[in-house]
């Protein structure tokens, strides 16, 4: 059987997100296997939902956080900050040259 190629950005971003996910599942499994193996009560439909939302919401976040943590490296958005209108500033702090 022939493996699909994978193309593009939206390619590798559908890649990407679907192994998150089935990272996550796994994952939600292990621990409620782990939980039942320890004593505790069975799950109910509610909270598999719950869980299920919670860990694709912090995967979620944490995608998107680090796109835009790289995304801000590759275009230079904080090279240079302009702390000219910060009023905790004092004028003699913007004469000082620490370099």
């Amino acid at each position: 059987m022939k493996r699909p190629r994978v193309e593009g950005r939206a390619g590798r971003f559908l890649l990407a997100l679907g192994l998150a996910v089935v990272i996550a599942a796994v994952v939600t499994l292990g621990l409620a296997g782990y939980w039942r193996l320890i004593g505790g009560g069975p799950m109910s439909v509610h909270g598999w939902i719950a869980m299920g939302l919670g860990v694709l919401g912090t995967v979620g976040l944490a995608g998107l956080l680090m796109s835009l943590a790289f995304r801000s490296d590759r275009e230079g958005w904080d090279d240079q900050v302009d702390n000219r209108l910060d009023p905790g500033r004092d004028e003699a702090e913007d004469n000082d040259t620490l370099y």
